[in-house]
């Protein structure tokens, strides 16, 4: 290497993965084609295969760094903190594994932490064609806003960039669903920057249907949990 030329730095993807077999594939190819948007830095992706019962995993090695297995479900913050672990990476990058095509405009999400113009950034999605009420949606921005300081309207996207050292300092992550509402409070409280970004991104929607509602009714109770959890230890109590 010209010692000149600066040496690359990393960016660990790390997409978390529970019975994706039929669009991990998919959103794992169009990730791999970023290689060739980045010229100072290099991709590096990881998939966490959440106790899955189909061939999430077979499929993930075709094209991953890496592949680690969880024996059992554990939900998809115990999933991302072992991606974490395995990570190399001093930028990381939480994508789903459902994203398909769409995932080649992964590159937007993480342009504001290489220009230093954010710690965080979170993928803002367009509208969705499949609509529930929004009360999920609702519930998880205004509080996340009013307990981080920093008003968002996708708290619950779990498309970010983020800097390691910044998930360092904030000392962890929350579990299951209610993730990404804990980690917008923590971020902003911690006074570090957090962006939201209007990605072309598109995955699998649930509607107003039975299994919508049910799944949506889970992730009601657990971005609650997160909400009365961060009330609790809010540094304005």
């Amino acid at each position: 290497m010209n010692p000149l030329q600066k040496p690359k730095s990393l960016i660990s993807i790390i997409i978390p993965a529970w019975n994706e077999e039929e669009t991990l594939g998919t959103t794992l190819e169009s990730i791999y084609l970023l290689n060739s948007k980045f010229q100072h830095h290099t991709l590096e992706i990881i998939v966490v295969d959440d106790g899955s019962t189909d061939y999430t995993r077979r499929v993930a090695i075709i094209w991953a760094d890496k592949v680690i297995r969880h024996s059992t479900n554990l939900g998809k913050g115990a999933a991302l903190t072992t991606g974490i672990k395995a990570a190399s990476g001093d930028i990381l990058m939480f994508l789903d594994a459902d994203l398909g095509k769409s995932g080649v405009y992964a590159d937007l999400l993480v342009e504001p932490i290489i220009q230093h113009t954010a710690d965080m950034s979170i993928a803002v999605f367009p509208p969705a064609k499949k609509r529930g009420f929004g009360i999920l949606k609702t519930i998880a921005n205004q509080g996340a806003s009013k307990m981080g300081g920093f008003k968002t309207k996708a708290a619950l996207s779990g498309q970010r960039a983020i800097r390691r050292e910044v998930l360092e300092e904030i000392g962890g992550l929350s579990d299951r669903f209610g993730i990404e509402v804990g980690l917008t409070i923590d971020v902003a409280r911690h006074g570090y920057k957090i962006c939201e970004v209007r990605v072309p991104f598109s995955h699998h929607e649930t509607g107003k249907t039975w299994s919508g509602f049910m799944h949506r009714g889970k992730q009601l109770l657990d971005v609650g949990k997160v909400l009365v959890n961060r009330w609790k230890y809010s540094p304005r109590q």
